[in-house]
This record gives structure tokens, sequence and C-alpha cells, in this order.
């Protein structure tokens, strides 16, 4: 029988101190380099085929997954700026 006070265990757990940081990081990052929220969001909880993963996992699972992710965030950055450029050309 279902007992509705019963305490319910959380059905994830935690990050840890060090995943909480990495995760951080990478919204930072991220925030600064591609400006809106959404952008953000997408880039960041979409697969990314280049990554093999997507971005927020792999930055959270280990340093090296935060560097290759840091790394793409400053690639996507950079052919932002570029298209911006050729742009203002026009």
């Amino acid at each position: 029988m279902n007992d509705p006070f019963r305490k319910r265990r959380p059905k994830t757990t935690p990050l840890s101190p060090e995943e909480g940081k990495r995760q951080g990081r990478a919204a930072r990052a991220a925030q600064a380099a591609l400006g809106s929220v959404d952008e953000v969001r997408a880039f960041l909880n979409s697969r990314h085929e280049g990554l093999g993963g997507r971005p927020i996992d792999l930055a959270v699972a280990s340093e090296a997954g935060l560097v290759a992710v840091e790394a793409e965030i400053a690639a996507a950055a950079s052919r932002r700026r570029r298209q911006g450029d050729a742009e203002g050309r026009r």
C-alpha cells in the first residue's frame, strides 16, 4: 500500500562538489561565449556529434570532458564572431 507521508528518495543523485564546479564552469563559459540563455541551453543539452554526447554530461563527468566542452564553446564563439563579421560587411 502507498503511504503518502513516506519520504521519497530523489530520482536523481546529487552532483558531487567537483561535478557541480565543472557544471558551473561549463555553464559560465557557454554564457560568456554564446550570450542568450536559449543558445546556452540548446548547446549544453543537445547531443553534439563532435563531442560524442551532450556537452553538459561530458563536462560533469570529468575534467577532460570539461576541457573538450570549453574548447568547443570557444570554437562556436569564434564561428559566431566570424559569421557576424561577414554579415556586417554586406
